[in-house]
């Protein structure tokens, strides 16, 4: 059954995307692009109505009111395809630094563009970069909000901490508050897989760290307040949802975190 299931949402998805970028394109084209944002975020909620009919997984949003008004850059955790789409409408006007290949694809592009994305060469530096921080600094003046996955790519529920400092030099650069975000979609949508499994989660939005600290004293506190909420998370999400098969990964991550726990609890019995 869960094969089947995942059969159909993968194609149920796909048709998605392919019907509402043809049928809405009028509408967004013609519209302004902050009203344009109404149909990438209608179709990121139709999605994850999919998800819920089709599957059985569904989620709740937890800690809203930590996301502070204006710009600011919004840091989740990415163990899946469903991160890049599933969280833009938690955030009032998104920008997002993209590959620039993901430009030159037809009508995707053009949407994009519309949205004013930024494209990066990857392998640019210098003056290159020095402008790709000018251009970020300028949408963010207008009041938008950065998202940037902390750790790059994607990686298995469980994995050990691998985060990139270039979140710590955006946050230097661009003197605005980090909002840290953890989940563990990755247990319900692993990635490279098509399989999706039933259960229930929790997107937990932390506290936003201010501007103005120590670009190394940032990243260590970003490192450590992500990996302390995740652990917590990783841990209710797995006992919540005992019928989820688990990777390696994440049983052998589950299993520290038990011992971790039993051995607290020894030592602090009241």
């Amino acid at each position: 059954m869960i094969l089947l299931r995942s059969i159909v949402l993968n194609l149920t998805f796909y048709l998605n995307v392919i019907l509402q970028m043809v049928l809405l394109s009028p509408y967004y084209f013609l519209a302004p692009r902050k009203k344009a944002w109404i149909v990438p975020k209608n179709w990121a909620r139709s999605n994850n109505w999919l998800m819920a009919k089709i599957v059985g997984t569904t989620f709740e949003i937890e800690g809203a009111e930590n996301l502070p008004e204006g710009a600011f850059i919004f840091a989740p955790k990415h163990q899946s395809f469903w991160d890049a789409f599933a969280l833009l409408p938690v955030v009032k006007d998104p920008l997002i630094i993209v590959k620039r290949e993901l430009m030159w694809i037809p009508m995707f592009g053009q949407y994009l563009q519309k949205l004013r994305m930024i494209p990066v060469n990857r392998t640019a530096k210098g003056k290159a970069m020095a402008g790709l921080i000018d251009r970020t600094l300028a949408e963010m003046a207008t009041g938008r909000q950065l998202i940037i996955y902390p750790e790059g790519t994607r990686r298995p529920a469980g994995s050990d901490a691998d985060y990139r400092f270039g979140i710590a030099r955006l946050y230097r650069d661009l003197k605005v508050p980090v909002v840290p975000c953890v989940m563990h979609m990755g247990i319900f949508w692993p990635r490279r897989t098509f399989l999706r499994f039933p259960g229930h989660f929790k997107v937990r939005i932390l506290p936003a760290i201010p501007p103005g600290l120590d670009a190394d004293k940032f990243f260590a506190r970003l490192v450590d307040e992500m990996e302390t909420a995740s652990d917590e998370l990783l841990l209710k999400t797995i006992r919540e949802n005992p019928q989820v098969p688990l990777s390696d990964i994440a049983a052998e991550k589950y299993a520290k975190l038990e011992a971790a726990e039993r051995e607290a609890a020894v030592k602090s019995p009241n």
